[in-house]
């Protein structure tokens, strides 16, 4: 698989596909895009929320997916947005022939592998450094997501410097991941912050780095140690 850059406004992606795929990804991310901005325009309170927002039987795909995940873990909808597009894109990949791909989109991360892949873990100033999960190829589509309070510019409630969900289904990975994060403010968090997950089979497993610590909860592909290159990471530029 080759890497390819892409970004289109303020979604900055790499796509991992073989050449004759990529067109198909980036049409499906630019259509999930548009189709998300006009139905903001008409219900701003959809993109502002922080809670579940009510499903319509007239609201667009991704919309839907991202209405029905979110409310599974108690946020609002565009903490879903990038694993959505993530695996709408890849999904449409594999329709159009492709057998395997990634689409990482600013590290909500959908897969589709034949060979093993080793994921790293971004943990921004945390004393825990160079971790990554050594994934291993599987039949379908499944997603890694990750959120963080220190690192990035997406919203969270907490301070975990890396909260991290595995699912086959990427949408709610991504919810799932925010929900996970914004439980995370102190310490003691460490040991309650997985509860929500118990009612979601869906989830397979989950972790969190705190400053120094990190917790773990289900079944995760084996942590292994491993550089993490700012250079691969999917980012718009860095802030010094």
């Amino acid at each position: 698989m080759e890497r390819h850059p892409f970004e289109y406004k303020d979604t900055i992606v790499t796509f991992l596909c073989e050449r004759q795929h990529l067109d198909t990804g980036i049409r499906s991310l630019m259509h999930s895009r548009n189709v998300l901005e006009t139905y903001i325009q008409n219900h701003p309170v959809f993109h502002d929320t922080h809670v579940p927002y009510p499903l319509s039987a007239e609201d667009p795909e991704p919309v839907r997916t991202m209405i029905r995940e979110t409310a599974k873990v108690g946020v609002g909808p565009m903490a879903s947005v990038a694993g959505a597009f993530a695996e709408t894109a890849l999904r449409a990949m594999a329709n159009a022939g492709a057998d395997r791909a990634v689409v990482d989109n600013g590290g909500d991360i959908a897969f589709l592998i034949r060979e093993p892949l080793r994921v790293g873990i971004y943990t921004g100033g945390s004393s825990i450094q160079n971790l990554a999960l050594d994934v291993q190829p599987r039949q379908g589509v499944f997603g890694i997501c990750t959120s963080s309070g220190t690192v990035g510019p997406s919203f969270s409630y907490g301070l975990a410097d890396a909260a991290m969900v595995v699912s086959e289904n990427v949408t709610l990975a991504d919810a799932a991941a925010t929900a996970l994060g914004n439980r995370v403010r102190e310490d003691g968090d460490l040991s309650a912050c997985f509860d929500f997950m118990e009612a979601l089979p869906e989830i397979e497993g989950a972790l969190v780095v705190f400053r120094d610590k990190i917790s773990l909860w289900g079944e995760l592909p084996p942590l292994i140690r491993s550089e993490v290159n700012w250079d691969l990471i999917t980012k718009g530029k860095k802030i010094e």
